[in-house]
């Protein structure tokens, strides 16, 4: 067992409410339920894993770990050490502080973060020492395989865009904006994150002066909004730094995907773009019409002009690989892996058939992959090799989600983690093997488990089973369908039934764990969840995926109606009188049209975070290139597309006098992606037409809801409005 420091959460989930005795530092909760259906509460009493990596000799493992506290209302990040198959698992780190990001120095020296510093300490946890000394500025390092430098991100002002305001003002809140991309997902861009590289001393110590590799340039890296250390690798000789920028600001920024990978020399002090040719220069483009088929993408080295990122060096240093996507303008394309030789500046690329999602070179002894990758496929994220030809092999077929992998440093296992729809995230080990089982679970290699971060909590829970169905759609090809049954399910009952829409538009109806859109707790709470993975999402072809960009209300909302009628229809335990229709982000957009469209099917609504005016939408967003690929041009062009004029005559806005169906609107104010007064003209729009309708605002939630409090009362609201109209 794990000697943790003890946050007790005594959860009275028969009624939905929990207490909390919390001590000043969160960590794991020692909960009691009594009640085997989940709640928001036990939600989020469970731990959540994060960053996982093996030792060099690949005997332990160290991992972090998120515990929550819904009375102090934030989350503490503790690290976590255990041997290479689970045993002696135990918590390293008992500061108040969050210790994140850990990664081996040696065989008994880990390094983290801790207060904005970079810290270690000896695998056991003890002879704690400060690193870095750079007033809290450290946001993410990687140490130089040598040991002897380290890149540190920073933020350094940034007032390109945003001028700094008077200093005989201080206390003045007004931002002078100049041009586009003056803010990006949930914040104002008044800085931006650049890699630092330091000096290491023998002593690991960090020397104070450091060389910004961008200096001088109003480029980010790493990339935002989600672009972390990752973005960055060292060379195995420790003399060059892989990064991804995309260098571009303003208006330029917001209307491209075309995101490079760099080579920075540590000896010359030079730089060389791996995507482009030397001397390149960006072609015009209208910003108010779509890239698909402006000259940026018509070149004959196109194929680098969409998001580069992500780079790795092999092990012997010859060649680097990174996630690629050929075309500018287009944040769906499908997600290819290069492979570029740094002997010839040749590029290659693995052909495969759906998004590599992450990946990670093989051994140089390895006879049988040269990397592995993870992709999705018929609505499950599974692991593949690739040879030295290229060709692929899946190594596991379950009804899982995995969700990172990485050398076990032992020479033959894979350290990976792993979720579905009825399981958290744990760690794994991954051993690949000739072997071929058979049936649901079948795979061409060993999994053995190796974490067990919420057993204590998911073996008191009753949890929902779930199906796999595949549905007939209107243009005469099948969909995919998960089907949960609710938690407490009894033959020859019928339940209230919920069609779950899923966001994007690109994103996998897959087996992911959310805290937020559970299907566990939606079980739990008495429904049947029919989740479509309809047209427009990844994992049955590009064709199926790319059809929805310029047909938001065509085909996928018919997608839809196919999956809901086939289970009213086909289903026996489905109430065809109480259906409800839930999502967020595209699939909010997808609930506030089909309150237009629904034919008297639904008798609920909720949308989290959708469009509901296009014409709105189009200017509000802050990525320009996401509305111009998705709709073709500006609304107010008179020559615009016919794809341009159907997306805006079909704004869910324009049918409001068909809304007939009670409707819950969320929405929080800071999303700058889908921005509030979607959400706000949604609920306005409803009670002016007499329809019932509520709404929730967050004033400190962004495109999600990461606080505790707010947490629970999303889930609450949601349950509450489901149950009033459901059941």
């Amino acid at each position: 067992m794990k000697k943790l420091i003890t946050l007790v959460v005594l959860a009275v989930l028969a009624i939905g409410t929990a207490n909390a005795q919390d001590n000043d530092v969160i960590g794991k909760s020692n909960i009691k339920l009594k009640s085997r259906m989940m709640t928001p509460e036990a939600l989020w009493a469970m731990g959540r894993i994060g960053g996982v990596e093996a030792s060099p000799d690949g005997k332990r493992v160290v991992y972090q770990v998120g515990y929550y506290s819904v009375k102090q209302n934030k989350g503490h990040q503790v690290l976590c050490l255990m041997n290479a198959d689970g045993t002696d698992n135990r918590q390293l780190t008992t500061s108040a502080k969050n210790e994140t990001d850990p990664t081996w120095l040696d065989t008994e020296t880990i390094a983290f973060i801790s207060g904005g510093e970079v810290w270690a300490m000896k695998a056991d946890g003890s002879e704690r020492r400060q690193l870095s000394k750079s007033d809290g500025q450290v946001e993410g390092f990687k140490f130089s395989p040598n040991l002897q430098k380290i890149i540190i991100i920073k933020s350094i002002p940034f007032h390109e865009i945003i001028k700094k305001n008077p200093d005989d003002l201080p206390k003045a809140t007004g931002r002078r904006v100049t041009d586009l991309m003056y803010r990006h997902w949930d914040h104002y861009v008044e800085s931006i994150q650049h890699p630092f590289v330091y000096n290491v001393n023998n002593d690991r110590t960090i020397n104070s002066d450091g060389e910004d590799i961008l200096e001088g340039e109003p480029y980010e890296c790493p990339m935002e909004p989600f672009g972390g250390i990752e973005q960055l690798a060292w060379s195995p000789d420790s003399k060059t730094i892989a990064y991804t920028c995309r260098k571009k600001t303003g208006k330029q920024y917001a209307i491209s995907t075309d995101s490079d990978i760099y080579l920075f020399d540590l000896d010359s002090h030079k730089t060389k773009n791996l995507c482009k040719p030397e001397g390149y220069k960006t072609p015009e483009a209208d910003a108010t019409h779509t890239l698909a088929d402006q000259a940026v993408n018509s070149q004959s080295y196109t194929t680098n002009s969409g998001y580069d990122q992500n780079p790795q060096f092999s092990p012997d240093g010859k060649q680097i690989a990174w996630q690629s996507m050929e075309r500018d303008g287009y944040e769906a394309d499908l997600n290819r892996l290069c492979i570029y030789s740094m002997e010839t500046g040749e590029k290659r690329y693995i052909n495969w058939k759906s998004d590599v999602e992450a990946f990670c070179w093989a051994p140089l002894k390895d006879k049988q992959a040269q990397l592995y990758f993870l992709s999705v496929w018929h609505g499950c994220n599974n692991m593949y090799s690739i040879d030295k030809k290229g060709g692929v092999k899946q190594l596991t077929e379950t009804w899982d989600d995995w969700t990172s992998l990485q050398l076990a440093n032992d020479g033959k296992r894979i350290l990976a983690t792993r979720q579905s729809l009825s399981a958290p995230t744990d760690i794994y080990m991954v051993t690949p093997t000739a072997k071929k089982k058979t049936g649901n679970n079948s795979s061409a290699a060993d999994i053995q488990q190796i974490s067990f971060e919420n057993k204590h909590i998911l073996d008191q829970l009753t949890l929902g089973k779930m199906q796999q169905r595949w549905v007939k759609t209107t243009d005469g090809k099948e969909e995919l369908v998960w089907v949960m049954l609710p938690a407490n399910y009894e033959e020859g009952k019928k339940y209230p039934t919920l069609l779950f829409c899923e966001g994007g538009p690109q994103s996998p109806v897959s087996q992911f764990w959310s805290y937020r859109w559970n299907f566990q707790i939606m079980a739990a709470n008495g429904y049947v969840v029919i989740a479509p993975n309809r047209h427009g999402l990844p994992g049955f072809g590009q064709e199926w995926k790319e059809e929805i960009s310029g047909d938001w209300t065509g085909q996928c909302m018919d997608d839809y109606l196919s999956a809901i009628d086939d289970a009213a229809q086909n289903l026996p335990f489905v109430d065809k009188d109480r259906l409800g229709a839930v999502g967020a982000s595209f699939g909010g957009f997808s609930v506030y049209y089909l309150a237009g469209h629904h034919n008297k099917r639904f008798k609920a609504f909720i949308a989290h975070d959708g469009a509901f005016n296009l014409e709105s939408m189009y200017t509000d967003t802050e990525e320009v290139f996401f509305s111009n690929w998705e709709y073709d041009d500006a609304y107010w062009k008179k020559n615009r597309t016919q794809r341009a004029a159907k997306t805006y005559e079909n704004s869910p806005h324009k049918f409001v006098d068909q809304w007939d169906t009670p409707i819950l609107c969320i929405h929080g104010e800071k999303d700058y992606r889908i921005v509030y007064n979607q959400g706000m003209g949604a609920f306005n729009a409803a009670k002016l037409r007499g329809v019932p309708a509520e709404l929730l605002i967050f004033p400190d939630e962004n495109h999600w809801v990461l606080k505790p409090q707010n947490g629970i009362l999303w889930q609450r609201t949601f349950f509450d409005w489901l149950d009033r109209w459901l059941k």
